[in-house]
């Protein structure tokens, strides 16, 4: 008897421990949230995480805050989401530079593809090959003639080292077999700026970041990077039109700290899909140039596997570096 009063207290105890994450994982979310972006305001990551952000916030009931952590091409922010707790309330904002960073630098404080867990993919963006209003070339083949009379003398600008924006202009380099010197900042929101200015020419930016500006003259698009040209902006041809094979583009998706519960995830997945099929939201990335890239957590790690290997071998035959 003695013994059986003691053992129901103790069973008690052990399945109020067992249940515990059971039941936070029912009540998920129950605090907001905080989504990692690895650049400062203004760019294309940060202006897709407010504009998903915005909608999960609305459909989980919790706010959905934005955490800037810009620096060291896009590592800074990426080591911080890596080593947070798994328990789904740090999301990380993938983009192509988590990709390009494996091969680029040679030493990381981590493993991107070991030491996170998919959640879903959001968007597949074309960059915009974008020059200062006065540059003197109008077109892609009038900047290639231009380039190669002046070699070395044409700045161009990029959101950091590493980044697709800075690939995609290397890449444009190696195949246009013209010489540019590479002005790296900490995001697009400052490169534009520059850019606007007429302190640098050139800047191979995400879609979703640049277009507005080109839409208001303030800087003047060449080409697209996509292999055709974008819907968003139909009369902008595409740089592989006069750079035969030339093809760069950025995606974009969620990913969470590894060992983050399976059921959070499903959620999370659940709702970055649900955004993706609504109308409204649709509508908001197609303006961006954004194509939306819904799927399961394992489709998005099989994109993001490929865009590894991918950009592996551009960084390989670029000769790019990490500044």
């Amino acid at each position: 008897m003695r013994a059986l009063k003691f053992f129901v207290p103790a069973l008690a105890i052990l399945c109020s421990v067992l249940a515990g994450p059971a039941r936070a994982q029912a009540d998920y979310p129950n605090k907001p949230i905080k989504w990692v972006v690895p650049y400062p305001p203004g760019g294309s990551t940060d202006l897709l995480a407010r504009l998903m952000g915005q909608y999960l916030s609305t459909k989980m009931g919790q706010q959905i805050l934005i955490e800037n952590r810009a620096g060291g091409g896009n590592n800074i922010g990426t080591d911080y989401a890596a080593k947070s707790p798994p328990d789904g309330y740090t999301l990380m904002l993938v983009n192509p530079a988590n990709a390009i960073n494996a091969t680029l630098y040679p030493k990381l404080s981590f493993n991107f593809l070991n030491d996170f867990d998919p959640v879903a993919g959001i968007i597949r963006v074309p960059n915009v090959m974008t020059v200062t209003k006065n540059f003197p070339a109008k077109n892609v083949q009038e900047f290639i003639e231009y380039a190669k009379k002046n070699p070395g003398k044409i700045n161009m600008a990029s959101s950091g080292a590493g980044t697709s924006v800075h690939l995609s202009g290397e890449m444009f380099k190696f195949m246009a077999g013209v010489d540019m010197k590479h002005v790296p900042y900490k995001g697009a929101g400052p490169a534009i700026t520059d850019l606007i200015g007429g302190q640098v020419d050139v800047l191979f930016d995400n879609m979703p970041s640049i277009i507005g500006h080109i839409r208001q003259g303030s800087v003047r698009a060449l080409g697209v990077t996509s292999a055709q040209r974008s819907p968003a902006l139909p009369d902008i041809p595409a740089v592989g039109e006069i750079v035969p094979g030339y093809e760069a583009s950025a995606w974009f998706g969620m990913a969470v700290p590894k060992g983050t519960p399976r059921a959070v995830i499903d959620r999370l997945n659940h709702e970055v899909n649900a955004a993706l099929a609504d109308p409204v939201m649709k509508a908001r990335l197609a303006d961006l140039g954004g194509v939306p890239i819904p799927g399961t957590p394992e489709d998005f790690w099989k994109l993001h596997r490929m865009e590894t290997e991918k950009w592996a071998k551009i960084v390989q035959f670029s000769g790019a570096k990490a500044e």
